[in-house]
């Protein structure tokens, strides 16, 4: 296979200690180059994680469901991928360029379907279960499927005149039959330029928009794993087990469900997410890693629950979504120290990959996204000036490489005003790279709370209070104020047991030089299930309504 470097070589002008060139105020990946296929090869994204795996295939199993224990192996995985593709075919009608729109929960299937359709270049737009008739409308509209995958739970949301396919129906379990090969027609050559998937995110600000990626997208992403495995410190004894506690539909869970399988990896998934199912999965499976959000992190520093189950297994949580404080970092290390925390930084719009860090050493920058990933440019732009800014400054993250969308479906605007003419993605996050070239992100642009002459990173907030002993998680979101502008008020979640008042948040907020709280509310209910931005978005709509019910009590996706 031919192949080629991810980027052009850096300048001799880049600081190979940042990574940043003072020439072109860009700052450049410190990661061992990510050797890509030639652009115009015909080629898959399934095509090109399926390379990875050695013949004969790994004999650990594939997939497991966490809650029954039901298992496929590799050669199995790759047996039914084939057959279901081959039954989509000739049986369901699809070929390169439908659109198909997926509406389940995480189940064994759903891995299978979304390898089945990318190989035959069918553009799969997965959407989050819990989302209600008019959101899923409003996707739809976006999205233009000719076909619909769901479940009995599931199909009601979806419009009637749409054709659906039931994962739990005894029509999908036929597709699996060995027939469907002999019948099948020879799917179309698929080209890394095709969209192979359409996720669902509110974009750098707004509506949810559709986020068009590619088959090339995935290609490059995948390379960067591969290359990051053959860079690392050592290898690990026998395979590695993943516990998926992400959402498939998201961005994370889909580019994750590649990884594994490229890394010939064990995945374990649980439909529904809960944290003491989580822990007895850990032990049951002997997983090793977890892909977690910071909340995770914070519950597992804190809970008694956890010391009820062996967790010895475990040898890494991979943090994201969100930025990971300090405090909360160093709590967990203390109660966890054979445990290594990654954290890394991405969007939808980047694949859901850009940074991480990478080994023991790099895990103790704590606080940091790590460094960028092999194939990717950044840099910091002041969004006033659109000045260029070299490490230590803040401003706007802007990313440039393979790994970089296409555009938003159906929105011009939204695509132009996020993507410029060079393809520097917008991120609309505040960030800064600091010597060594490890990214800080401080927060998202449009959500620091204006105080006076002031701007207020809510997370930086967030992390102060999540180092509390009795607090289990917090959100804090702007109020608006006559005389200040906005006012930042906290929403706390107190740990179980927990006496823990308004008065003695504030207490505890005020001793801390420069920081201010204006109020905070504390929420009886637990956290149970973690997604920081549904809580903020679902706290100012709250507070837009004058109320002040629980903010806390929502569904996990």
């Amino acid at each position: 296979m031919a192949v080629e470097t991810s980027l052009p070589p850096a300048s001799p002008s880049v600081d190979p200690r940042s990574g940043f060139c003072h020439e072109t105020k860009t700052f450049h990946s410190l990661r061992p180059a990510a050797p890509l296929p030639d652009e115009n090869l015909p080629l898959s994204a399934v095509a090109y994680t399926l390379s990875f795996l050695p013949s004969p295939l790994p004999s650990n199993s594939a997939l497991i469901d966490a809650g029954t224990g039901a298992a496929i192996s590799y050669p199995e995985f790759v047996s039914r991928v084939r057959t279901l593709a081959a039954s989509l075919r000739s049986r369901a009608g699809l070929s390169k360029g439908d659109v198909a729109f997926v509406l389940s929960p995480t189940r064994l299937d759903v891995p299978l379907l979304y390898f089945a359709l990318l190989s035959l270049g069918v553009v799969v737009s997965p959407a989050n279960p819990l989302s209600t008739a008019a959101e899923i409308s409003h996707q739809i509209r976006l999205s233009k499927p000719s076909v619909a995958f769901a479940t009995a739970a599931t199909a009601d949301k979806l419009p009637s005149d749409l054709p659906i396919i039931l994962l739990d129906s005894p029509r999908f379990r036929s597709f699996l039959s060995t027939a469907a090969l002999a019948a099948a027609p020879p799917p179309a050559e698929v080209s890394q330029s095709d969209t192979a998937v359409i996720l669902y995110s509110s974009g750098t600000t707004g509506r949810v928009k559709g986020v068009v990626l590619t088959h090339r997208n995935f290609v490059a992403l995948i390379a960067g794993f591969h290359a990051a495995r053959e860079a690392a410190e050592a290898p690990t004894e026998g395979p590695s087990v993943a516990l998926f506690t992400i959402p498939l539909f998201h961005v994370f869970g889909f580019f994750m469900a590649l990884r594994t399988v490229a890394l010939g990896e064990t995945t374990v998934m649980m439909e529904r997410f809960e944290f003491g199912a989580m822990l007895r999965a850990v032990e049951r499976h002997r997983v090793t890693y977890i892909p977690v959000s910071p909340p995770l992190v914070v519950a597992m520093a804190k809970s008694d629950e956890v010391d009820r189950y062996d967790l010895s297994s475990l040898r890494l949580v991979a943090c994201g979504g969100a930025p990971l404080g300090r405090e909360v970092a160093e709590r967990f290390t203390a109660r966890f120290p054979n445990i290594e925390v990654v954290q890394g930084y991405g969007l939808t719009e980047s694949t859901g990959g850009a940074s991480a860090t990478m080994g023991s050493e790099e895990s103790q920058k704590y606080g940091s996204a790590g460094r960028l990933s092999a194939c990717l440019e950044a840099k910091i732009v002041d969004p006033t000036t659109g000045e260029a800014l070299p490490p230590g400054r803040r401003g706007e993250l802007w990313l440039r490489g393979p790994i970089i969308m296409k555009g938003y479906i159906g929105d011009a605007e939204a695509t132009a005003s996020t993507l410029d003419s060079e393809g520097w993605l917008k991120t609309g996050d505040l960030c800064y790279f600091d010597q060594d070239g490890f990214i800080f992100v401080v927060d998202r642009l449009k959500e620091l709370i204006k105080y006076k002459a002031y701007q207020v990173p809510p997370a930086e907030l967030e992390h102060l209070l999540q180092s509390h002993p009795e607090i289990a998680d917090a959100a804090v979101i702007p109020l608006p104020d006559e005389e200040a502008g906005q006012i930042p008020m906290a929403f706390i979640v107190r740990q179980p047991g927990s006496s823990l008042t308004e008065e003695q948040v504030m207490n505890f907020v005020a001793k801390q030089p420069l920081i201010l709280v204006a109020g905070c509310t504390i929420q009886e209910s637990s956290p149970g299930c973690f997604c920081q931005l549904n809580t903020k978005i679902s706290c100012w709509k709250d507070i837009e309504k004058g109320a002040h019910k629980s903010c806390f009590d929502y569904s996990c996706i």
